[in-house]
This record gives C-alpha cells, structure tokens and sequence, in this order.
C-alpha cells in the first residue's frame, strides 16, 4: 500500500479577495492541481491517458474549509486515493497549514472518459495495473453528495467564451464555482465561518454554449443549477456556511 502525497503551497497575492484572505476557487484550484500532478507521478495522469485518447474528468467533488488562510501563508496539501470502482475513482485530500493544523479537506470522484465519443469508459485496468497506489485510509469527511433538485429564485445567463474552458475542452471547474460565488452576497462569499461545497457534474458544457446559472438562496448559503440552451442540468451544486 502507498502512502498519502504531500504537496506544498503559498498563497500568492493573485488568490486573494479584498479581506487578503484565499478565495475558495484558489483553493479548490489548487486541491485539483494537486490531483493532477500526483496521477502524473504515478503514471496515469493525464499525459498518459490521451496517448490512449482517453482522459479524467471530475464527476463529483466535496470542499470543506474550516478557515480560509491569508496572503503568504504557506500550507500543505496531501492527497490519497482511497478506491477504484469500475465508473469511479475516489481521491482524498487534507489542507494542514504551517504549523500543522488541517484547515480543510475533500473528497472527490473522477470518471475517466474517451475523448473521441466523450462516454465514460470502464477504468478497472487503473485499479489493477496501479493497486499499489492505494491508501488504507479513509475519506477526510462524508463523499460528495446528490443535488438532486433545485428551484432556483435568481437566474443569469453567460456564454462559454476560450477562458472558461480546460483541457478537456469543457468548462473548468472553478469557473463554474466563480459563476456560482458572483450570484451571493458579498458578506456571504466573504464570511469567515467554516463552510462546504459540494457539487455534481451531470454532463459537459463546451466552447460557444450559453449557460443559465440558477440559484436557490438560503439564509446561510445557497443552491444551485447550470444548464445549457436545452435547459437539462449540467450541474448542481450546494454551498453551506455554518
């Protein structure tokens, strides 16, 4: 069995809001870089996968953060990956800032699809081919949650222009996040309180497509439910503050 991966980070003056603390986009950029650069280092990053015509892609993922940490502060991100089912694989991840206390934690899962057909396609050979990759620990906290309805009270359009897609040709993950934070309050997105997102990808929205955000607001956070020009949900996601 493996061990967790530890990857080490600053955050810099371009991840901060205007209370010089990180943005939660800069976090979860950074969780998602660190999945990256570990699959590479054992062999079935991405690089790998599209000598194949094959790629990740996140399917659903859950973000706690405790506390949100300041400009220059350093912090520690160590990953594992804890199972690999035939459609799913699970990746774990604990923040532990520089005196070594976990200010967060997620968990999420990846599908890995073809690149031609866009289906998801069987990743049991990942599992067989790198087993020693697994980590006899379990998830940091509760594995990403359904949302499975929402009815949103606000609404706003935006069209996929060439800076919200990623590799894989589809909309980034944080972006779709920042569209969600721009629809709150600012003393919501801004709160100090320890909060969780999770959120669910139900299918790809591409370059060109125009986009209906929804949001379902709460007293304490917020619903929410992109769709494309047929109106189908593309993704839903939940953002809570305690």
């Amino acid at each position: 069995m493996a061990e967790k991966s530890l990857y080490r980070y600053r955050i810099e003056p371009q991840e901060v809001d205007f209370t010089l603390h990180a943005t939660i986009p800069a976090l979860g950029a950074a969780i998602l870089n660190t999945a990256g650069t570990d699959a590479h280092g054992k062999g079935f990053g991405i690089d790998a996968l599209n000598a194949d015509n094959h790629s990740w892609v996140l399917s659903r993922m859950a973000v706690e953060i405790d506390a949100r940490p300041e400009q220059y502060d350093e912090y520690t991100v160590a990953t594992w990956i804890s199972d690999y089912g035939r459609v799913l694989s699970t990746r774990n991840f604990t923040l532990t800032d520089a005196a070594g206390h976990e200010f967060g934690r997620a968990v999420s899962q990846w599908a890995m699809i073809d690149l031609q057909s866009r289906a998801a396609v069987d990743l049991s050979w990942v599992g067989r081919e790198h087993a020693e990759a697994i980590v006899a620990a379990e998830p940091p906290t509760d594995k990403p949650r359904k949302i499975r309805s929402v009815a949103p009270t606000e609404r706003m359009q935006h069209r996929v222009v060439y800076s919200d897609i990623d590799f894989n040709r589809h909309v980034n993950t944080m972006r779709y996040i920042e569209m969600m934070l721009d629809m709150l309050p600012l003393e919501l997105v801004t709160d100090p309180a320890p909060m969780r997102l999770d959120i669910h990808f139900l299918k790809e929205c591409r370059y060109g497509q125009t986009l209906t955000v929804g949001c379902e607001l709460r007293p304490r956070g917020a619903s929410f439910e992109v769709s494309g020009e047929d109106g189908i949900a593309a993704v839903r996601a939940a953002i809570d503050w305690k």
